[in-house]
Parts: C-alpha cells; sequence; structure tokens
C-alpha cells in the first residue's frame, strides 16, 4: 500500500509533512526495533533537517535505536561537521544520532549477499551482457531490524531516474554490482536512459535489492527548489513508480529546438567534476551536434577526489573509443568508463579517429593542461560574463544557472519508457 501527499500549489508545507508522517508512520512496525536510515548525501537536494527532525519526533521515543546511513556510492566520506550541517543534527534539541558513511571499497565493511546469474543478465540487458554479477552490501545493515530510506527522485543518467532501490545500489553497495551497471547504463548511452522510468539498469537494481531479507520502507520524495512537492511511502519498487511520474512532470523541461552553444553552471554542491558531470548529462539530449556546453564551475579544482588518477590515465572520451580496444582498459573499472563516456557525450570512434557530438568545456579551477591531458576543452571563468548569456534561446544560446538536476529534452523526441 503506498500512502501519498502531493501539493495541489507549490510545494507541501511543514505541518503537511508534519501530518504525512505522523500517519505514514503509525502502522510501521518499529516499536522496540533497531532501525536504520539510508539519506543521500549532500550532492542531491533534499530538505533533511525537516525529515531528521520529522523522524525523530514520530519514531524517535518508539524505537529501540535509530542510526542513519548516507547512500555515498563511490563519493568521498563526509566529516562530521558537514553532516551535522547537511542534517541540521544537534540542533533545536533534536538529538544527535549516529550517522555512518558508505565505504564501497573497504572489503571489511561489505557482504556478499547473492549472484545475478549470467543467464538472467543476458535476459535482462537483450544479450548485450553475459556474465555472472557478484552482489554485495554494506553488512552493517544487518544490525538493524527495519530499513527506512529517504529518497529525493530525479531524472538520472545511469539508471533511468534515481531513488527507490537505487539506495541500495550502488548507494550503500560493493563495487562489482556498482561497476557493472554503470557500464551497461552506459552502453545503451545516457541518451536512450535518461528520464526512462524502467530501464534494464533499473531491473538489475530491483533484482540485487530482492536479495536484501530485511524489512525495508522509502519515503520517495519529488523535490521542487529546494521543498517537497510530493512524497510517497510504502515499498521502494512501488514508491519509486509514483515519485517518477511526479519527476517526469517536474523535472523535465521540453524545449522546441536544440543550442549550438550552452554554458551549464554547477552549484556548490557538486565540488568535483566526478560530480558536476551532472551538468552534461542532464542538457546532453538538447545540444546540436558539433554544438558546445561549457560546464561553468569556477569553485571547482578537482577532476574526481575518489577516481582522479583514473581519470588522468584515459581521459575522457565516447562510448565507443572504449568499446572498440576494451582490451586496452581492462584494468579500469567500467563505472570509471561509464564516468568517461557520460561527461563527453555521444560521439563515433572509427579508424583511430574520435569524433564527439558535443564540445564539452570545463571552466573552473583546473589546469589548460590538465584540461588537454583528460580530453575536454579549457576556458578561463574569469573570461565568462554570465549576463551575456542571459535570454538568448532564440539564438540557440542556453545559459542554465542550476544545473545537474533537471533534465532538458526535446519536444518532438519519444521517450515513453
Amino acid at each position: 500500500m503506498i500512502k501519498e501527499m502531493i501539493s495541489s500549489v507549490d510545494n507541501l508545507t511543514d505541518a503537511e509533512l508534519d501530518t504525512f508522517f505522523s500517519d505514514a508512520l503509525a502502522d510501521v512496525p518499529v516499536d522496540g526495533k533497531n532501525i536504520l536510515v539510508i539519506i543521500p548525501d549532500s550532492t542531491r537536494t533534499a530538505p533533511l533537517p525537516v525529515l531528521y527532525r520529522l523522524l525523530h519526533e514520530k519514531i524517535g521515543k518508539r524505537v529501540q535505536k535509530l542510526e542513519y546511513l548516507i547512500a555515498l556510492g563511490t563519493h568521498q566520506p563526509m566529516p562530521e561537521e558537514t553532516i551535522d550541517r547537511m542534517l541540521g543534527r544537534g540542533q533545536n534539541g533534536v538529538p544527535s544520532y549516529k550517522v555512518h558513511n558508505h565505504s564501497w571499497d573497504d572489503p571489511n565493511q561489505l557482504r556478499e549477499i547473492g549472484v545475478i546469474k549470467k543467464a538472467e543478465i543476458e535476459e535482462v540487458t537483450g544479450g548485450l551482457f553475459g556474465e555472472d554479477v557478484v552482489v554485495k552490501i554494506n553488512k552493517l545493515i544487518y544490525e538493524y531490524d527495519h530499513l527506512l530510506i529517504l529518497a529525493p527522485t530525479f531524472p538520472h543518467e545511469v539508471v533511468g531516474f534515481s531513488g527507490g532501490n537505487k539506495y541500495f545500489f550502488p548507494g550503500i553497495s560493493g563495487p562489482e554490482i556498482l561497476n557493472f551497471f554503470h557500464w551497461l547504463g552506459a552502453v545503451i548511452t545516457n541518451r536512450d536512459i535518461i528520464g526512462t522510468k524502467y530501464t534494464p539498469v533499473r531491473r538489475v537494481v530491483d533484482m540485487a535489492t530482492d536479495m536484501i531479507d530485511i524489512p525495508r520502507t522509502c519515503f520517495s520524495m519529488v523535490i521542487k527548489g529546494k521543498g517537497i512537492k510530493g512524497i510517497f511511502m510504502g515499498p521502494p519498487e512501488k514508491s519509486y513508480e509514483k515519485a517518477a511520474e511526479l519527476s517526469s512532470q517536474e523535472h523535465i523541461h521540453f524545449v522546441d529546438e536544440p543550442f549550438k552553444d550552452v554554458l551549464s553552471m554547477a552549484p556548490p554542491m557538486y565540488e568535483d567534476v566526478w560530480t558536476a558531470g551532472k551538468c552534461m548529462y542532464k542538457l546532453e539530449p538538447v545540444i546540436a551536434k558539433g554544438g558546445r556546453l561549457i560546464i561553468y564551475a569556477p569553485h571547482i579544482t578537482e577532476v574526481s577526489y575518489s577516481h582522479g588518477h583514473h581519470i588522468d590515465e584515459i581521459g575522457y572520451h565516447v562510448r565507443d573509443y572504449f568499446l572498440k580496444q576494451m582490451d586496452q582498459f581492462s584494468h579500469i573499472p567500467r563505472g570509471i568508463l561509464a564516468h568517461s563516456t557520460h561527461v563527453k557525450g555521444s560521439g563515433t570512434f572509427e579508424n583511430g579517429v574520435e569524433i564527439p557530438n558535443v564540445n564539452v568545456v570545463l571552466a573552473s579551477q583546473i589546469s589548460r593542461e590538465r584540461c588537454e591531458k583528460i580530453n575536454l576543452g579549457y576556458m578561463d571563468p574569469d573570461s565568462i560574463d554570465i549576463n551575456q548569456w542571459k535570454n538568448r534561446e532564440d539564438e540557440g544560446i542556453l545559459l542554465v544557472e542550476k544545473a545537474g538536476e533537471i533534465l532538458y529534452r526535446l519536444k518532438n523526441e519519444d521517450h515513453s519508457g
């Protein structure tokens, strides 16, 4: 059963959220139980201080233990002071519940819970892949009786839409399945995946989650601005379905014609190119072939805090650059190859010549020399006058002032998946 609340005006008020959480949690069997809440990190927009407080007020006295786990995927661990700010932890009389960082690359933190067999992978991927996929997850979850997930839902380049079971895989998973399905999404391509509710990648994620034998309840949220437009509570698969439907209405902006030049401004929550790549993913579908996209990020100084050494080695390339010479890159985790192709976008690689469809340019603190090394264009951010980019859509020039969460799509393209 799904419980839901959608604002008919703008966003849900704090009072409406209070009512929703009271009603939604009344029948959830948390009394005397150990509860783990799985939450996003600071690269996702969500009013976490409000939600953190509401969970304290509604179940804090009912449970035996209440703790949190950040679904970092491969992102960097968050320090305590940053967690405090993200959650409003310790403020207004709300206790400082323990918060754990997930560590995808620490074998001691992981447990193998099963294998998705080769035949199943062949069926799900339509024959694109045929291999066993090992499923590992953070073993911390087995210290709890019930899992709650706070899951904002946006169009997503790998899965179609974020949220739901994605908070398990890759949120708190091990590297094997993470690297597999990121590369699966890259092979299918961002253009064909993003903003599609049901994809082969989503199916792999759901199959892996079926191996978790712990009760789980998901609060799937659709964010508008900094607030919540709608919220759906229930099994992760069902609440995700409802949230993805609403997200497709709120987070997809349709345009008539492609743009030749896009200035995509990365918000401060993206601290490296690894996360700011979303400024490309969400806009690639509306960039004309041969056009340019500038990731404007004057605050960014690093390509990837977790994977920069790999990116320095391989650079950014179109999908076929890797597919046609995979033996050369067998030592590189496929999740990193996927990120590379997502940032570079679609294109061709024929007879040793790579021709991307989009010229991706970094305007950050990363030097011209390093941009050239990783096969991206360079621009001095100080040379960019934001005002010169405003209100020029009729000229084929687009400014997106907070890029990364709203998907841009052409009206005449069919994405009915």
